[in-house]
């Protein structure tokens, strides 16, 4: 089995931002220089861990595991002169809900970069875009800064969209309540408590990744992931409040239909009480025994009509008196 089959993309990054691509045994070539080099893999390859097992056997088996897993969580493991991280983008692959996080799994020393990808990542081509244009990283730094900038980026659109659709079920509830927004409010509480899940400890990704002592990362490229870091803690404060938020529309929505359901039993309440001696009055009359009043009356009828909506009348004109109506 040819074990390059499993590079998605491979190029010498030159320093001026841009980079030369790679291929065939210039790939490894480039790996063992001390120039940098970028290669990314198809994690669902099977040659992708025969080429990291035969190109970078320094590395510890743990991190070529961790690198290929298939299911993984954001988390940095700091080792002597490099770093292996965990990161995830909001999906944005087509027929795909954006909550169905994309990772990529990514090994960075001074002279290379290793990434994997298991699903299409549109950050990961965002960065392979910017050094054909000439304008991507110049170092593995600044690479880290710019694919972590990139991922949050990604994300403002979905965050903005969830503040959009909560204002319009907020706004619904508001004018018209129905207890079809329950399950609205459920699905927008639903997403950011999964993104909050994967949000929080990318945060500490990025915050660890700045305070770390590597050789690699200077002043500038700090600048980069505190600015990265502000970016996605206020993300983080963001689906607080979206979370919050829908909690007390949930409870507005809960307290509007209980309101129409009291009004609603308060009515037929009254229904019922002007009906109750109405109901009374026909059932005694309508027993079929001797001495009923107006038996052989022939004006009975009509007269019991004018008892009975005089009563009607003198109830609802109590309940007025009452403040009930």
């Amino acid at each position: 089995m040819d074990d390059t089959a499993g590079i998605l993309y491979a190029a010498s990054i030159t320093g001026d931002g841009r980079a030369v691509t790679l291929s065939g045994e210039a790939v490894a070539h480039e790996i063992e220089d001390d120039a940098l080099a970028w290669v990314h893999l198809d994690g669902r390859h099977e040659a992708s861990r025969e080429w990291l097992e035969n190109e970078l056997d320094y590395l510890d088996p743990l991190i070529i595991d961790a690198l290929l897993a298939d299911e993984t969580r954001p988390r940095l493991l700091e080792f002597e002169n490099g770093a292996m991280m965990i990161l995830r983008g909001v999906n944005l692959n087509a027929d795909a809900q954006p909550e169905d996080m994309v990772s990529v799994r990514v090994w960075v020393d001074p002279s290379r970069i290793i990434s994997v990808q298991r699903r299409p990542l549109k950050a990961v081509r965002d960065i392979q875009d910017k050094l054909a244009a000439g304008n991507g990283p110049k170092d593995a730094g600044e690479f880290i800064g710019q694919l972590s900038a990139r991922l949050f980026e990604r994300m403002e659109p979905v965050m903005t969209e969830l503040h959009e659709r909560l204002d319009e079920v907020e706004e619904r509830v508001m004018e018209v309540p129905s207890i079809a927004e329950r399950q609205e409010i459920t699905a927008l509480r639903k997403q950011a408590i999964i993104f909050r899940r994967y949000f929080a400890p990318q945060r500490d990704v990025i915050a660890y990744l700045r305070t770390s002592e590597l050789d690699w990362l200077n002043t500038g490229h700090r600048r980069r992931l505190q600015e990265n870091l502000d970016r996605i803690t206020r993300y983080l404060e963001d689906l607080d409040a979206i979370r919050e938020r829908a909690q007390i529309v949930k409870d507005e929505l809960a307290n509007a239909l209980a309101d129409r359901m009291n009004k609603n039993l308060y009515v037929l309440s009254l229904v019922a009480a002007i009906f109750l001696p109405l109901g009374f009055l026909t059932g005694l009359l309508g027993i079929n025994v001797g001495g009923i009043p107006g038996a052989d009356l022939p004006s009975a009828f009509w007269i019991f009509l004018v008892l009975l909506a005089g009563i009607s009348a003198l109830q609802i004109w109590i309940f007025r008196l009452m403040k009930w109506l």
